[in-house]
């Protein structure tokens, strides 16, 4: 409800759109992730076994505060994820020489 006027407040719906290019979705199992003072970019790899390159396949260039509700989101759906169908494990990270341009990328 509005405090001022105690109505209920109207929801605005939004419509979204897939396309179909899109909705196979994309591959990956790596994601570099790097940052200025006003974007974070997410480059998501898909790296196959026994090729010696790999393919940024997506890039996604967020503004710090989506960054932050993603990395929020995410969290909250490992959660249920983990509640729902057990803890996931990791393995240990792996130490891939990469050579990669751009900024030094932290994930």
């Amino acid at each position: 409800m509005d405090d001022k006027t105690k109505k209920p407040r109207k929801s605005k719906q939004m419509e979204i759109n897939l396309p179909d290019s899109e909705a196979q979705g994309t591959y990956s199992n790596l994601v570099m992730i790097t940052h200025s003072p006003s974007e974070f970019v997410l480059d998501f790899i898909a790296v196959m076994p026994g090729v010696p390159k790999a393919k940024v396949v997506k890039r996604m260039i967020l503004t710090p505060d989506h960054a932050k509700r993603l990395s929020t989101a995410l969290s909250e759906n490992v959660s249920r994820y983990e509640n729902e169908h057990g803890v996931i494990t990791t393995k240990e990270k792996f130490d891939i020489p990469f050579n990669y341009r751009g900024p030094k990328p932290e994930a």
